[in-house]
């Protein structure tokens, strides 16, 4: 597993930024978040060894992490990424994005379908955001579709928008001021991958965490061990 940013910096733009951890570290450090910004690690895919080996490992690249890949800013630099992407077969790009509608004006000429070692995974907090996002992502021509639903902020039916789909996360809020998260709404959208065969992945409880009525307030460093011993995680038949 690697960690790629090509840029750093990002803005808000829907409910489930409101606290956002990456604008929360850059205040404390005193960082304008809203300035998109080459990074140093650039390059960082395609950097070799004396011995001619590439410095990043073959695997899983989670790509832009701390921002947004698919935001405006960066359009002048996207290109030169997905260079770089083609140029390393043996890593699969993962990023997540709150821009898909901005998809088809970011690929690059030979797209096509998709490439191979790209997954791209929308992210989605309501079922405002779903309806809007999904309905868009569904008609995208893309080989390997996620969705994240983190932070999770209310019960949503996603159902008619799984085809194709191979992984859906759920998880809460990290924040001391966090939205609650309703195990209740976790568990809905588990059935829906259930019936539509799509594997499905409960990441972290949230902070403040809802389950059969009671409230709980959860650590941070509790968050995704809780997680998992929900034991609620399910792989789709092949």
């Amino acid at each position: 597993m690697a960690m790629w940013n090509p840029w750093r910096g990002c803005y808000k733009c829907s409910e489930g930024c409101l606290h956002c951890y990456i604008h929360k570290g850059d205040a404390k450090r005193v960082i304008d978040t809203n300035s998109i910004e080459k990074t140093k690690d650039f390059c960082k895919p395609i950097q070799q060894l004396k011995s001619g080996d590439y410095k990043m490992k073959s695997g899983i690249v989670y790509t832009c992490f701390s921002t947004d890949f698919l935001l405006e800013e960066a359009d002048k630099w996207r290109n030169e990424c997905w260079q770089m992407m083609k140029a390393r077969p043996d890593c699969n790009f993962l990023f997540l994005t709150k821009r898909i509608e901005r998809f088809m004006d970011c690929i690059p000429d030979d797209w096509n379908d998709g490439y191979d070692n790209v997954v791209v995974c929308c992210t989605v907090e309501n079922q405002k955001n779903a309806d809007k996002k999904l309905s868009v992502f569904k008609e995208l021509p893309i080989k390997h579709k996620c969705i994240t639903a983190q932070p999770l902020l209310e019960s949503i039916n996603i159902e008619n928008y799984l085809d194709d789909i191979e992984l859906v996360v759920v998880g809460g809020e990290s924040d001391y001021n966090a939205r609650p998260l309703d195990y209740s709404w976790v568990l809905h959208i588990r059935e829906q991958c259930i019936q539509k065969n799509v594997s499905f992945e409960f990441r972290q409880c949230g902070t403040n965490f809802i389950k059969d009525g009671k409230r709980y307030r959860l650590q941070k460093k509790d968050l995704c061990s809780q997680a998992r011993k929900a034991n609620i995680n399910f792989r789709a038949n092949s």
